[in-house]
């Protein structure tokens, strides 16, 4: 259960991204800044904790033995995760995206056959989809469409278009760049060290996101760089480490990590309320509530099926 708690706790960092990108949409900043300005804050954040902790000689080392793998798998579990979002901020409010976003939970359950995995002492195995995980998931999914089609019935197909697809791609990328990390790091690095090595691998992407960024809409507005650089604290380092740490305790049970990856959906309730704080004090209707509550619901659902997994298995710790 720790590592649902821990989960849970990154959901709501993760929460300030919706909120600040929808923000920053608002105040016509380019959604290209508001995506790389993110995880460039984030490079020298993380680069003066690790090299504090004395293991940034031990992340290069670790990069140097598979570099295509790291650009790869960190273009896609950062790239084609964040990039997409900030797209969708532009069309859709912070709430929406939100609960959008946890399509996730469900793309990791489908996912899991065609990721390594490894058993407890280490060694490759194959993995079935786990069932019971995907039926929790599945309440969540209810829930999404319920909230989706309700805001479909008042919004241009273009809108209800460029703010789900997006979020479509980027719920996919990032379990699957998560996932496959994992796979490449082989436990030799911590949560950290390996969100400071995707950032790192994954810099070129955004410095040619700002490069156009800069050419096509010259360079951001002072609040824009504030709040990217409270996104890339609050989601990038804060929410991201935590998550992370928790899927590593969680990566040899698929149905503890399929929990932990589900309690990702209380980014809704915490986008919600943070929304109604710092954006606008609107709810949002009554179905979409309703839509709301069956994804929490699930999450509620996943923890309790896990709750006899995580207490029985040996080895799952955040420390």
């Amino acid at each position: 259960m720790r590592a649902i708690v821990i989960g849970l706790v990154s959901s709501l960092f993760f929460a300030v991204t919706f909120v600040f990108n929808e923000r920053m949409s608002l105040a016509g900043g380019s959604w290209m800044w508001s995506a790389s300005l993110r995880y460039l804050f984030m490079f020298p954040i993380l680069l003066a904790i690790v090299a504090s902790r004395g293991t940034l000689r031990r992340v290069f080392q670790v990069m140097r033995a598979s570099p295509w793998r790291w650009w790869l798998w960190s273009t896609v579990g950062f790239g084609l995760f964040y990039i997409p979002l900030c797209i969708a901020a532009q069309f859709a409010p912070a709430w929406l995206v939100a609960a959008s976003w946890q399509f996730t939970i469900i793309a990791g359950s489908l996912l899991t056959p065609w990721l390594p995995q490894a058993d407890p002492g280490g060694h490759p195995r194959g993995s079935a989809i786990p069932l019971r995980s995907l039926s929790m998931s599945l309440v969540i999914f209810a829930g999404i469409v319920m909230i989706e089609v309700h805001h479909a019935g008042g919004t241009p197909a273009r809108d209800v278009m460029l703010g789900s697809l997006p979020v479509l791609i980027a719920a996919f990328a990032y379990p699957l760049g998560n996932r496959q990390m994992m796979a490449v790091c082989q436990n030799q690095l911590g949560a950290l060290e390996r969100v400071f090595g995707m950032t790192t691998a994954s810099l070129p992407v955004w410095l040619c996101l700002a490069a156009v960024g800069w050419r096509t809409a010259g360079w951001p507005s002072t609040g824009q760089t504030v709040q990217a650089a409270v996104v890339a604290v609050s989601s990038g380092v804060i929410a991201t480490v935590l998550f992370f740490a928790a899927t590593d305790a969680a990566r040899r049970h698929n149905q503890l990590l399929a929990a932990v990856e589900a309690t990702q959906s209380g980014e809704v309730v915490f986008t919600l309320l943070l929304e109604m704080i710092f954006v606008a004090w609107r709810l949002p209707s009554p179905v979409s509530l309703l839509g709301i509550a069956l994804v929490v619901a699930g999450m509620v659902g996943h923890s309790m099926r896990s709750r006899g997994q995580s207490g029985s298995s040996n080895g799952v710790s955040l420390s």
